[in-house]
């Protein structure tokens, strides 16, 4: 089983959440689902955070699913129910952030990946993104109602069949306008669409409505990121 971390640091009113496991590709573990569920329930109680990012560490995945080091001991079926279960306890600890929330997608977001970025309000995605939930292919289990529920609502339902009965994995580009709420042509672009995102919610007091920008506009709304953080709260 390979090591992880869930880093968390508070910056101003921003909270960013950040998946630390790259040699896995950010695959989380027993440990790291449990530190999620209680840094978001942190997050929840801190009445000063405005907005919450996460991100995958190491710039080739979000998160590539949970590690399958979890699953060499599960010997029954009633085991792989047991684990679906917890899995709706973390994330429900993710739905119930009270603030906007937003997924900085670059590489895989599969299996528990795409289940947090369905959770969040945004989804801001490199091309090369891919969303899916292969689990019926891979380890033989399925997902529960509430997370097929979650993924449903996030990417469509025909898109989530192509997920999860076909075991696709669906390229953020397909998905713009549904799954990936904005589509950046760099990955070096992610961070100043996030801060382009930042300052758009904080403009409109959280706000749902974010309009794709131009580059160069985007260059106003870092300055305009940078002064909000300096100057007053988000």
């Amino acid at each position: 089983m390979s090591e992880g971390r869930i880093l968390f640091e508070k910056q101003g009113n921003v909270a960013h959440v950040r998946f630390d496991n790259p040699a896995a590709y950010n695959a989380l573990t027993h440990r790291m689902w449990m530190d999620l569920r209680d840094t978001c329930r942190t997050i929840a109680g801190d009445h000063d955070i405005r907005v919450v990012t996460f991100r995958g560490m190491g710039g080739k995945a979000f998160i590539s699913g949970t590690d399958i080091g979890d699953f060499v001991d599960f010997a029954t079926g009633g085991q792989g129910v047991a684990y679906e279960r917890g899995i709706d306890e973390y994330m429900a600890a993710v739905d119930a952030i009270p603030v906007t929330t937003i997924a900085v997608v670059e590489g895989f977001a599969v299996g528990g990946g795409i289940n947090i970025s369905s959770a969040c309000d945004f989804r801001i995605a490199t091309p090369g993104a891919k969303f899916g939930s292969p689990i019926g292919r891979t380890i033989g289990n399925c997902l529960s109602a509430s997370s097929l529920a979650r993924i449903s609502s996030a990417v469509g339902l025909q898109i989530a069949r192509r997920m999860v009965l076909l075991g696709e994995l669906i390229e953020a580009s397909e998905m713009l306008g549904q799954a990936a709420s904005v589509l950046e042509q760099h990955p070096a672009a992610l961070q100043l669409r996030t801060l382009a995102t930042l300052a758009e919610i904080s403009v409109e007091r959280n706000s749902t409505i974010v309009f794709p920008l131009p580059f160069e506009i985007m260059r106003v709304f870092e300055g305009m990121a940078r002064r909000l953080e300096s100057d007053r709260p988000l």
